[in-house]
């Protein structure tokens, strides 16, 4: 076998304290362009052919690029002093928590003699690959692993014998089942299972401190608590000697109104409790099409900007597999060219107010008074939207830091609605556990101003319901 040419000297594996090699692929650094800050003590390594694919997808103002040009200043900033061998050797990853955690960064430049077995080149997966197959033959005594996201080139990779995994360092949950409904079901009385109770009444509202023992697993601020006969409540606190509950009257819960719309179930009703409350700053609603997600959403924004004032405008954007590609291209204006992708809030506009004498007059009227505005994604960076209501549609398909970049847009004054369906991922390198409305509800799960509901049944239509169940 033929000595492989490499630029200046092969990785010092000596440098780590545990050399576990881990070869990063181009999606992880566009799923979390600081993805190089998560290998603790290990060391991470960037193929050049991975450079070079940043370097195509960096130019444009679709959401990729903009993570491509994060992730190279991330490199440049760990790597832009050091010398040519000690890139290729390895550099100090430097990180802004107090905390060093050690770890080292090196770009991986080899050029593989003709006479080792190799993939064919012209696919860029098919040359990392390689690089890490030749860099597992230079290191018989190392582990390497190669993270990416793409299942094809793991299949690949095993195939190769090589070590390959997901992208984990933003995945908080191992199982979907695990993630917090936003309610906990108890079966019978409630009241039956409780045998010590401090009840207040405070400020017109009546409130019960139980023993924190009464429950099982995670009690979450803003969590509603239901029985089968008929009690609910809402966590306001919780630690670990008592959970303190807010009760609810469910049939006042079922007259809630807004905008002419009543919730249809106990579930839609818990979500409007959560959406006209004015402390209530992150809501995220998940759920099977058709749950009444994006027309609860709608009707709660429109009676809060219209009827009470509490927020000067509507922005509604969504995250939509094609969106960023072709809305350079659309004619018209920014809010034009969002208006193909938004159907599901003009759809909705309509649904509540068929009942008018003129549907058609209502939802110009409603398009023309309601400061409902329609945003792409691309143009949400670097801004900040104060007094406002943010609804995010189908944020299912976006990654953990996507959401952070968008949620992070809300300012003084503002409330913040995540819409998605978590079976009807559309982005390749994700899945429910890895979406970021997962990551945002788990993360925000102890956060006293937030709350999240999961929408049951599917009350748009018998036949919805039954292709839901069967299909």
């Amino acid at each position: 076998m033929g000595e492989a040419k490499i630029v200046e000297q092969e990785i010092d594996s000596s440098i780590s304290s545990n050399p576990v090699f881990y070869v990063l692929d181009t999606n992880v650094l566009v799923h979390d362009p600081t993805s190089i800050l998560n290998f603790d003590e290990h060391h991470v390594v960037i193929p050049i052919t991975v450079l070079e694919e940043l370097d195509s997808l960096k130019s444009g103002r679709h959401s990729i690029a903009a993570d491509c040009r994060q992730a190279i200043r991330e490199l440049d900033n760990q790597l832009g002093q050091a010398s040519p061998a000690e890139v290729s050797a390895g550099v100090a990853i430097q990180r802004c928590d107090a905390a060093s955690r050690g770890g080292t960064l090196s770009v991986l430049m080899t050029e593989i003699p003709d006479n080792v077995v190799k993939l064919p080149t012209h696919i860029n997966d098919n040359k990392i690959l390689n690089d890490v197959g030749f860099l597992k033959q230079r290191h018989p005594d190392r582990k390497v692993v190669l993270v990416t996201k793409d299942i094809n080139v793991r299949l690949k990779a095993r195939g190769l014998g090589i070590e390959s995994q997901d992208y984990h360092s933003d995945q908080l949950l191992s199982d979907i089942e695990h993630l917090n409904k936003g309610y906990i079901e108890f079966e019978g009385d409630f009241w039956s299972q409780v045998d010590a109770v401090e009840t207040i009444h405070r400020e017109g509202s009546t409130q019960h401190v139980l023993p924190r023992a009464l429950f099982e697993g995670e009690v979450c601020p803003n969590q509603f608590i239901y029985d089968e006969m008929g009690f609910v409540a809402r966590v306001l606190e919780s630690d670990h000697e008592s959970v303190t509950l807010l009760h609810l009257s469910r049939p006042g819960l079922m007259e809630v109104e807004a905008w002419g719309l009543k919730p249809r179930d106990l579930y839609q009703a818990m979500a409007l409790n959560l959406l006209l409350d004015p402390q209530i700053h992150l809501v995220n609603l998940t759920g099977s099409a058709g749950s009444g997600k994006t027309i609860l959403a709608l009707a709660a924004a429109i009676e809060q900007t219209v009827a009470t004032k509490l927020y000067r405008r509507i922005i509604v954007t969504r995250s939509t597999q094609g969106l960023d590609e072709d809305i350079g291209f659309l004619p018209g204006t920014e809010e034009e060219k969002m208006e193909p992708w938004l159907g599901a809030i003009t759809d909705n506009l309509e649904a509540l107010h068929l009942e008018d004498e003129n549907c058609r007059s209502s939802v110009e009227y409603v398009l023309d008074k309601v400061p409902l505005m329609f945003k792409s994604l691309n143009y949400i960076r670097g801004r900040s939207f104060q007094s406002s209501l943010i609804i995010i549609d189908e944020s299912q398909n976006l990654t953990p830091h996507q959401i952070k970049t968008i949620v992070t847009r809300a300012g003084n004054g503002s409330k913040v609605i995540c819409l998605g369906n978590l079976a009807q991922i559309d982005t390749p390198y994700l899945t429910p556990i890895s979406s970021g409305l997962t990551y945002l509800t788990e993360r925000f799960k102890g956060f006293q101003h937030g709350g999240n509901v999961l929408l049951q049944g599917v009350p748009r239509s018998i036949l919805a319901a039954f292709a839901e169940e069967h299909l």
